[in-house]
């Protein structure tokens, strides 16, 4: 029986090392969607940020809103709704990352532009917050390899992860799922892909908490 959602576009959101891009494919298969991925390593400031964050925060950040909204737009113009669209970013978490890296005088000029581009695109019907504790941000980023991310310290990952609560915590732009992935294995374990994917594709309005079970045994 084929899977079927009321949701067209899904957007899965969440801090470095949380297994959005993993997620995202995943459902992308299992739906037979399109899987759209942000391309972080195209930003050329991004190795300096890390090394020095409050010299490199303003161009790496801007890069990064205007390549996200190029992507979108692009998007846009091929029917985003033709199919079942998963994305790996939320337009609106380009903001998180600004109000904790830039300066007040930069997010000033930050939020005109931001404003000015968020208005022109569609909002997902479903989004989808990864949460994970430092320690296995820690551990996935080190897994993925990336050399610009040589450089995360375990303090900016505690800090990017707090300023992502702060901002779903009061999130209603699109309805919520909200899921604690630290003890989760949905890659390895079909039991946890196929509860989760369910809860997914079965959430409705509003913001609701994906609880994890684990394995009770036979």
């Amino acid at each position: 029986m084929a899977l079927t959602t009321p949701h067209r576009y899904i957007a899965v959101d969440g801090a470095i090392g949380v297994g959005k891009t993993t997620l995202v494919r995943m459902l992308a298969q299992d739906l037979g969607g399109r899987a759209v991925l942000e391309p972080v390593e195209k930003n050329p400031f991004l190795a300096d940020f890390y090394k020095d964050r409050r010299r490199n925060a303003f161009k790496t950040q801007l890069f990064f809103l205007l390549n996200r909204y190029q992507q979108q737009i692009e998007l846009q113009q091929q029917d985003l709704f033709h199919t079942i669209t998963i994305c790996d970013y939320t337009f609106a978490k380009d903001r998180i990352f600004a109000q904790l890296n830039l300066g007040e005088d930069e997010l000033v000029l930050y939020d005109t532009v931001f404003n000015l581009l968020d208005t022109r695109l569609p909002k997902p019907d479903l989004v989808v917050y990864l949460q994970a504790s430092t320690e296995v941000m820690k551990q996935r980023t080190k897994q993925r390899k990336m050399p610009a991310e040589r450089n995360i310290s375990e303090e900016y990952l505690e800090q990017l992860a707090e300023a992502y609560n702060r901002f779903f915590f009061t999130y209603t732009t699109s309805p919520l799922l909200v899921v604690n992935a630290t003890d989760l294995d949905f890659v390895k374990n079909p039991t946890d892909w196929e509860n989760l994917r369910n809860a997914i594709l079965e959430h409705g309005q509003g913001t609701a908490h994906y609880h994890y079970i684990g394995d009770t045994g036979s």
